[in-house]
């Protein structure tokens, strides 16, 4: 239990605070997260229990997403009636206020407040911003080095460093981590900076609003009079013809008066379909960076991260087990380690490796052995009659470039090796071709029913 602030919680009502954090742990544990610690009470005043967090930004989390729970734990832990007010670090508390509630989680005063001292640095349809996706709780892995980098680069030296930053790759692989992690920075080094963090689909939606209404001056104020535009999901600006170029003259204001535009796709400019080739060429004047699926190594790091930022450690095994058993993305490696929760608190357990082969079946590698890389190039080699050393080589010929992208794509698909891993042993190719190989096999396989069979037919030998 951390030190109480000035004017904080009387000693005769601290059990109180510690009840509430207790029933928290209790019965809403997957609220919980290890920050909480960190809060301060502030005192009971009038039916409000007060509680300070130590940044606007952990504030406005607790207010958006956990009100509900910390009224239920105020309400038994003092066995009254009360209701919690959140504070940032600076708020006065013991006047009299409004409690906050769930239709009203704080007043119009308290809404408009920015994170820095008196200034309006804050704009409406904000994304929220959620303290967990910092760059501390990043795992940084070779599958987004470079995104991660040019990131912390831009957070220390917006608008210098990368201007516009395009980070792009699939469906939850840490995009919108590293792009709230850049807000977090920015705010935490210079509290009045000004940053809109938006969706694309909110820019769109205000943007027919405004021209709706007829105040298209009020959606260019709010776009452009900024230091930081961080739109998340920008592909969705295809085939909106009268939008993108809305966007791009906000794209040219910003560029031009040196203020930083960070951007997120679920692919890279040039394929974003029906993309004007003029703002292409925009996303492209500073730095892209993909992000790749987390290899092996990574998923496990990442498994282990979460579940500290939820306050708890992880088993190595159970974070092995479940990184064999989930390889796609990190949205559903999270899922996880809710459902590992859920069922903790649901059979009175705790977390193992039993409860987690209960909840994810048992591995591939606890009932039989895996296949090998060596197993692989053999069987596959056997197949086309091709020689190992030619797949290990550097020819380029179809007759052997094929085999080799089907055992990369074999590799990736039913071992642990990481792109990085599976490059090496195929004669030190990088991650890139065999990310490229893999991405040729599935098409391929999309396209031919007879290939798609045959790969199929390896995959049941190597298995």
């Amino acid at each position: 239990m951390p030190n109480a602030m000035p004017g904080a919680m009387s000693n005769p009502d601290l059990p109180i605070w510690e009840g509430m954090l207790a029933h928290l742990r209790r019965e809403h544990p997957l609220i919980c997260r290890r920050w909480f610690e960190q809060l301060e009470p502030a005192g009971l005043h009038e039916g409000v229990v007060g509680v300070r967090a130590h940044s606007p930004v952990h504030r406005d989390y607790l207010r958006h997403d956990c009100l509900e729970a910390f009224n239920d734990a105020a309400v038994a832990a003092s066995g009254q009636l009360v209701a919690v007010r959140f504070l940032g670090p600076d708020e006065p508390f013991g006047q009299p206020a409004t409690p906050e509630s769930p239709s009203a989680p704080f007043t119009p005063s308290e809404r408009s407040r920015p994170a820095g001292a008196g200034e309006d640095n804050q704009r409406g349809n904000q994304l929220p911003i959620n303290p967990d996706y910092a760059f501390d709780s990043f795992v940084i892995g070779p599958n987004n080095r470079l995104a991660h980098a040019a990131s912390v680069a831009v957070s220390e030296q917006p608008a210098r460093a990368y201007n516009p930053l395009f980070i792009h790759g699939d469906v939850g692989l840490g995009k919108t981590h590293l792009l709230q992690a850049i807000c977090l920075k920015l705010r935490q080094d210079n509290p009045g900076v000004v940053i809109h963090y938006v969706s694309c689909d909110s820019f769109l939606s205000r943007f027919m609003e405004t021209v709706r209404e007829g105040q298209l001056a009020d959606f260019r104020h709010e776009f452009r009079d900024v230091d930081v535009l961080v739109i998340d999901d920008i592909h969705f600006l295809a085939k909106r013809d009268r939008t993108q170029e809305e966007f791009f003259h906000t794209f040219n204001s910003l560029y031009q008066a040196s203020k930083q535009i960070v951007l997120s796709s679920d692919a890279p400019p040039e394929d974003i379909p029906d993309l004007e080739d003029r703002l292409v060429s925009r996303f492209k004047w500073g730095l892209v960076a993909e992000i790749q699926p987390p290899g092996y190594e990574t998923r496990v790091e990442i498994l282990k991260a979460k579940a500290r930022l939820r306050g708890f450690e992880l088993p190595d095994s159970v974070a092995q087990h479940i990184a064999t058993r989930i390889d796609t993305n990190i949205r559903e490696l999270e899922g996880a380690i809710v459902t590992l929760q859920v069922l903790s608190s649901v059979e009175h357990t705790p977390i193992s490796l039993d409860l987690a082969r209960k909840a994810f079946g048992a591995g591939p590698s606890e009932s039989r052995q895996g296949p090998t890389i060596e197993t692989i190039i053999t069987t596959v080699g056997d197949f086309y009659q091709v020689k190992r050393t030619e797949l290990l080589g550097k020819r380029r010929h179809k007759s052997i470039s094929l085999p080799r992208q089907v055992c990369m794509f074999l590799a990736r698909k039913h071992t642990r090796h990481s792109l990085e891993e599976i490059g090496a042993h195929f004669g030190g190719r990088d991650h890139t071709t065999v990310l490229h190989a893999v991405r040729s096999i599935d098409s391929k396989r999309t396209d031919d029913a007879a290939f798609a069979e045959t790969v199929d037919g390896l995959a049941s030998r190597i298995r």
